[in-house]
């Protein structure tokens, strides 16, 4: 019985030398390569918590109330000072690196980008919604996805609906107190299900929701709860995200039905095309009535290259998410910023009446928009600044490496990594560091993109992510923004903030993408008719 007894105790305490062994082995080789290297170390955040994991609970529970942007930055500067902007923080048995330098952010994601990649537990952490992005990025550069009329047909559905909240004896020409964050996302998912699998999900207005067609074997989608289960699965993503190599802590019964229900939904779609082969467009000129022989549709194109339904599912997720997320986020931002800078929205709207007067704009690609309307460009940026879309991104070593600064005395001597070391890039604390932005860097001022010639933004600025990973849907969120900004502004004279109370807090309410925690509680003003208005 001794022996057995001995054996059990054993094993663990062996467990835990072995550990320790090949740990101080570790930092002794570390310490060496570091020297070779000329690199010093950087500053390291105290342990909080017990093995500290003290950081790790603090940062789910600033995300939980919205504030997890500010509370990357109010850490540091508590903890290090205001001038420390890379460090190292220890939680258990694993060390990573937080940098809001933006050299060091010019290293990871683009200088030296070959030595590194997201982690394997954020890629598990996303496995239930997987999506990749090796056939999508052509597709992004394509003139094909800036279909305006497409566009404009479903801002009409939005101008309705905001419509909608004048009944009730509002005063003239006034809306109610309404959340229109709510509505960008009907918007935006209305109009990339369109894009992508060629029917709209009219999440705006139900009514206009076409049957689809029969498909032997699998049952219609569930269209009416897509935008709900996205949401949901998102924040199961990125709560298992937070927790990184402790993500199994996490129970995954209660949020895989709705991963389960963004499967299907794309699934359909894809079996529909499978079948119907080049027929697809065909099929829908039956449904919409409408002539769609040079109409393009995402799925369509992409399985003329693939026939592989898993990938033309993932590869179609992948844009159904980013494209409804980053742009409703975005437009959220700018009219909750808009309601609170009057003078701005007044600006704009005169640049806007000048330039279109009341008819939709035509030929309004990125180029153009920035040349037609330059401060609308400027809002878009100070918007993107002010509430980043993406607020943290997060990389991890492939092998060993070096960052250009943030190490010894002076913080200005480069900083070892050894491989497998997770950075995280704050890039909300990065534009809220006055030394980058200057003394007004917490106000809304769009007038800083335009002055001495226009802004030269670089790694400071990185509201989509940057270097080869970042967002797919970048260019689609600030096309889509700027022309339903510019139909609003036609329609509507004025914008009041309405939220309670006016002057509370930004909330970062952050599942993936970063939109307003209390919502874009505003009311609207229409604008005196215009007889050559459609």
């Amino acid at each position: 019985m001794w022996f057995f007894t001995l054996l059990a105790l054993g094993v663990p305490v062996l467990y835990l030398l072995n550990r320790w062994s090949t740990s101080r082995n570790e930092r002794r080789r570390i310490e060496r390569e570091a020297i070779r290297r000329g690199c010093s170390p950087p500053p390291v955040m105290p342990r909080k918590g017990f093995m500290g994991f003290g950081w790790l609970a603090e940062g789910l529970r600033a995300t939980k109330t919205d504030r997890g942007p500010q509370h990357v930055i109010e850490s540091i500067d508590q903890e290090m000072g205001k001038d420390v902007h890379t460090v190292l923080v220890g939680i258990f048995d694993y060390d990573l690196i937080v940098s809001r330098d933006p050299a060091n952010v010019q290293a990871v994601l683009a200088t030296e980008a070959h030595d590194w990649d997201i982690s394997e537990h954020r890629a598990a952490s996303w496995e239930p919604l997987k999506h990749s992005r090796s056939l999508i990025r052509p597709q992004f550069s394509m003139q094909q996805i800036n279909d305006l009329d497409l566009l404009e047909r479903h801002v009409q559905q939005l101008i309705a609906a905001i419509s909608r909240h004048r009944d009730g004896g509002c005063a003239q020409g006034w809306t109610r107190k309404f959340d229109l964050q709510p509505l960008f996302y009907n918007l935006a998912l209305d109009v990339v299900t369109e894009m992508v699998y060629g029917y709209s999900v009219h999440s705006q207005n139900p009514a206009e929701r076409v049957e689809l067609p029969e498909l032997p074997g699998h049952e219609p989608s569930d269209r009416a709860n897509i935008g709900k289960h996205m949401d949901a699965g998102k924040f199961w993503v990125e709560t298992r995200g937070a927790l990184w190599k402790y993500r199994w802590l996490l129970p995954s019964w209660p949020f895989s039905k709705h991963c389960a229900a963004v499967h299907k939904y794309a699934e359909w779609f894809v079996q529909l095309r499978l079948r119907r082969g080049d027929d697809y467009l065909d099929g829908l000129q039956h449904q919409q009535g409408a002539a769609n022989k040079d109409r393009y549709v995402l799925l369509h194109e992409l399985a003329k290259m693939t026939q592989d339904p898993v990938e033309l599912r993932s590869q179609t997720l992948n844009v159904l998410i980013a494209g409804r997320d980053t742009t409703a986020a975005l437009l959220g931002w700018a009219f909750y910023l808009l309601a609170r800078h009057p003078r701005v929205w007044n600006k704009l709207r005169r640049d806007v009446l000048e330039k279109f007067g009341h008819n939709p704009p035509r030929g309004f690609g990125t180029k153009e928009f920035r040349v037609l309307l330059p401060y609308l460009h400027a809002v878009i940026n100070e918007t993107l600044r002010v509430a980043p879309v993406v607020p943290l991104n997060e990389r991890v070593a492939l092998r060993d490496t070096i960052l250009p600064r943030g190490g010894g005395p002076n913080r200005d001597r480069p900083i070892f990594v050894p491989k497998g070391t997770q950075i995280l890039i704050p890039t909300y604390a990065m534009a809220q560091r006055p030394d980058l932005w200057g003394p007004d860097y917490d106000q809304f001022r769009p007038e800083r993109w335009l002055e001495d010639g226009g802004r030269r933004f670089g790694f400071e600025f990185l509201p989509f992510g940057g270097g080869v990973r970042q967002c797919l849907g970048q260019q689609f969120a600030r096309i889509k923004a700027a022309y339903v900004t510019v139909r609003l502004l036609q329609r509507y004279d004025r914008i009041e903030n309405a939220e309670t109370p006016p002057d509370g807090p930004m909330r970062f309410h952050h599942t993936i993408e970063n939109r307003s925690g209390s919502g874009v509680q505003v009311r609207l003003h229409e604008a005196d008719a215009d007889p050559s208005a459609p």
